[in-house]
């Protein structure tokens, strides 16, 4: 099958009695595309971005079902846009709990099988290491090199000029991944522990050098953001692969 990569030459464009049947969308923009009287049986969708924005199906914008969903499916999930240090303390510890669950229904043999194209538990793992380091040590606390070694960086980093040298290039076993992931989870528990909604509503650079200007408390949420994504990919996927 063809591949496109780094096309922009479908924008605008009219599709009339075309198939994209069996087609796979990865890391693409979709926004303000217009369906009509299409079969859509089977049709997958997939986005972390979804909640920023609107997704009309046949008039309704389905956003909100599917918000109020996932909350239904992880208990604790709607405390990640918490405004309160007890919100966000509550909503830390629902997160870890389901984690916890997660990791040990996780038998040795599935730890780095992976669905086509996503990311095994291990590099997950390896994944929320990194992003609190990102948020947590680099965003709130102002290091100026907080990443840990054996994070995982998503995808196009490098194309992006970020410093690879940083990172391991061999893989770190599953029980190293486990003891920095728990050094990390610890560092957000002991930090929540003492935050106040003065402390909460400090302001902050963006550790990825864009333009937005967070507080302390929407760096926590970052953190809570990613780590309920991140559960439901893989939840997803070790269904899949079990």
């Amino acid at each position: 099958m063809t591949t496109y990569t780094g096309t922009k030459e479908f924008e605008g464009a009219t599709f009339v009695k075309a198939s994209f049947k069996g087609a796979t969308l990865r890391f693409s923009d979709v926004s303000g595309v217009t369906m009509r009287s299409v079969d859509v049986g089977g049709l997958d969708i997939d986005s972390h971005d979804l909640f920023f924005g609107s997704l009309y199906v046949n008039g309704v914008d389905v956003v909100p079902l599917v918000d109020a969903e996932l909350n239904r499916q992880f208990p604790g999930r709607e405390l990640q846009k918490a405004q309160t240090p007890e919100g966000l303390r509550e909503g830390w510890v629902a997160v870890q709990d389901a984690w916890r669950a997660t990791v040990a229904d996780t038998p040795r043999d599935l730890v780095d099988a992976h669905v086509e194209g996503e990311w095994s538990l291990a590099q997950t793992l390896r994944h929320l290491v990194l992003a609190t380091d990102a948020w947590l040590r680099g965003g709130i606390l102002s290091m100026q090199q907080p990443f840990h070694e054996i994070g995982q960086i998503f995808t196009g980093a490098a194309e992006m000029g970020f410093d690879m040298s940083i990172f391991r290039e061999d893989t770190p076993t599953y029980d190293e991944i486990l003891a920095v992931r728990g050094e990390r989870q610890q560092l957000v528990t002991d930090f929540l522990a003492t935050a106040t909604p003065e402390l909460l509503a400090e302001e902050r650079e963006d550790p990825w050098g864009g333009g937005w200007q967070p507080t302390v408390g929407d760096c926590i949420r970052v953190i809570l953001e990613e780590e309920w994504a991140h559960l439901r990919y893989i939840r997803r996927d070790l269904a899949l692969l079990r």
